[in-house]
């Protein structure tokens, strides 16, 4: 049974919510995906939005670009957490999406993660599913220390080489 629902308005979003799709694997946490358009199919939205929670969604990650509805929308519906995530590609670069997400009524709220942050959402979708699951919880107490530790390689090699080596790449 999936855990996460990913909804997006368009294949266009599917390079950003991919990565969470990525993340939401590398986890072992089971997701469903799909593309709808609220604005364009409303009637397949609502069913789709209504239903997450019988089909055993726990959390939805709905990415959307310009006037993002579609994470207010899902809150408005869904019973449990929706993450926005604010999408990139309109003439604002993702402002006006970043607005419209965090600007819910009082009463229906979003968790929003940064333009484009399809895999930040992921790694908020787990750590929202690992309060009553130890095995998830210990996985992302070891993504935390798998980055922390990348950061710490990375300070090493440019103290080892130097700032103008490390941007050339050597």
């Amino acid at each position: 049974m999936p855990k996460v629902g990913i909804v997006m308005g368009s294949d266009s979003d599917l390079k950003v919510m991919s990565k969470a799709a990525d993340t939401l694997t590398k986890f072992g946490i089971d997701f469903e995906m799909t593309i709808i358009s609220a604005h364009r199919e409303p009637d397949v939205f609502f069913e789709w939005a209504k239903g997450a929670e019988d089909r055993g969604v726990k959390v939805i990650i709905a990415g959307a670009g310009m006037a993002a509805h579609l994470p207010g929308m899902c809150a408005a519906l869904f019973p449990m957490p929706v993450i926005g995530v604010p999408l990139s590609g309109s003439k604002l670069d993702g402002m006006d999406a970043v607005f419209s997400i965090l600007q819910m009524p009082p009463g229906v709220p979003v968790a929003t993660v940064a333009i484009d942050g399809g895999m930040n959402a992921a790694v908020l979708a787990a750590k929202i599913l690992s309060i009553d699951n130890k095995e998830l919880l210990e996985k992302v107490k070891s993504f935390s220390a798998e980055q922390k530790e990348a950061v710490q390689k990375k300070a090493e090699k440019l103290d080892e080489i130097g700032y103008q080596a490390y941007l050339e790449g050597k």
